[in-house]
């Protein structure tokens, strides 16, 4: 990695449950000024708790991110940082609700990387060749990284659609592609907001006084050339997205224990399976695996995937640890297709797993409940608790969510009931 891009150490990122409780111990006692201090960008990003990858995958759930802070701080000295650790629930609950949005993004993206004349300008700015040399810096330290500052994404997409005139759905797919913590839903939501569709007639602009306020000094200085061009930003325009209405208000949930032969599936959207619904069980056998073909269709790099293989295998390791019973691990193979020889090797009866949200995995379900019923195998998905609880609180905006969601907060004391 070059020094002269990032001066500092590289940023970590925990890849187990162990080292993120570490991490997120480390961070406790800078939770108090993450108000003030979480805008700033600098080398290593040492202001923010880098937890999102984690988090995301859920090697540490939301509410113990919530409470860890609680032992030191009060509530309203934190409640910045609990407020940024739910907005990503909010956005998957919000895209839960209405899945359409994400069944629509996808048949844009496909439709736009025909476009050989977009997708040349798009490859211009992702390989960082672009006039604005701090943007080029971003796109560079996303790839070799797997990560990016909160606020340098919002800069870097306001400029891509509102200043390089870009399809958001193409950076959406660069940023899923590359972040360790892309999200689904908090990725193509958030570039929907920059645009203005997520909340009609506001959209994110890149100001050079916005950067100049709140990026280091001397990355800034490195970096300069090209920002003149940030002074004046003007939004573009969208067409208002009808396509936004509840379409699904519940889901088809199962917390009972099913007799028989029953297999565990881990996989990478929740990788706590000690913990909650799936706690209860006595599994005979259990698999843990990546979605390896959303890995190739949506070409994750090299980075991510060494990421998710080696928290794939941690989660199976706690697993083999809880429920005495060894993991079967394929991270390589076509996901359905090892589940399918996983199951009938051990002549299961059900296979049980704790939800996907909406996105990639969510989109193999219906297949591989399909493939798994040709077999006389039943697929059982499970809810945590508190997603049932919070999933219809995102039927608006995130203030509205927000509110709700510190009633629940305080009702549970520390935090939520898990």
């Amino acid at each position: 990695m070059s020094e002269e891009l990032f001066p500092t150490a590289s940023p970590t990122f925990a890849g187990t449950r162990s080292e993120a409780l570490q991490q997120l111990k480390d961070f406790v006692p800078l939770a108090g000024r993450y108000g003030r201090d979480r805008n700033h960008v600098v080398p290593g990003h040492p202001r923010v708790s880098r937890l999102s990858p984690a988090i995301r995958h859920r090697l540490i759930l939301e509410s113990e991110c919530a409470e860890a802070p609680l032992e030191r701080y009060a509530r309203s000295t934190v409640e910045k940082f609990t407020q940024e650790v739910y907005w990503r629930r909010y956005w998957k609950h919000w895209l839960s609700l209405r899945p359409q949005v994400w069944r629509s993004y996808l048949s844009e993206l496909d439709e736009l990387r025909s476009m050989p004349d977009v997708t040349t300008r798009v490859a211009r700015c992702e390989a960082g060749k672009s006039d604005i040399v701090i943007m080029n810096h971003f796109a560079r330290e996303l790839i070799e990284t797997g990560y990016l500052h909160n606020h340098a994404r919002m800069w870097f997409a306001g400029w891509w659609v509102h200043v390089e005139r870009l399809p958001w759905q193409l950076g959406a797919d660069f940023f899923y592609r590359h972040l360790l913590d892309g999200d689904p839903a908090s990725n193509t939501l958030s570039w929907r907001w920059v645009a203005g569709l997520q909340t009609p007639g506001k959209t994110y602009l890149p100001r050079r006084s916005n950067l100049e306020k709140y990026l280091d000094p001397d990355l800034l200085g490195k970096h300069a050339e090209g920002l003149e061009r940030l002074e004046r930003p003007t939004a573009l325009v969208l067409a208002k997205d009808p396509r936004v209405e509840i379409t699904r208000p519940s889901l088809e949930s199962s917390h009972r224990t099913p007799a028989g032969r029953v297999g565990l599936w881990i996989h990478e959207e929740d990788l706590r399976p000690e913990f909650g619904p799936t706690a209860m069980l006595r599994p005979r056998a259990m698999i843990a695996t990546g979605d390896t073909d959303t890995w190739k269709e949506f070409h994750f790099s090299k980075a991510k995937t060494d990421w998710l293989k080696r928290a794939i295998r941690d989660g199976a390791q706690r697993a083999e640890a809880c429920f005495n019973v060894e993991a079967a691990i394929d991270t390589e193979q076509s996901m359905i297709q090892s589940i399918m020889a996983w199951a009938t090797t051990h002549r299961l009866e059900h296979v049980v797993a704790l939800r996907p949200e909406v996105g990639p995995l969510g989109d193999r379900v219906a297949a591989l409940q399909e493939n798994l019923a040709a077999s006389g195998i039943g697929l059982i998905l499970m809810d945590r608790p508190e997603d049932i609880v919070v999933r219809p609180l995102a039927k608006g905006g995130f203030f509205g969510f927000w509110k709700k969601m510190q009633q629940q907060l305080e009702a549970s004391g520390t935090g939520e009931r898990t």
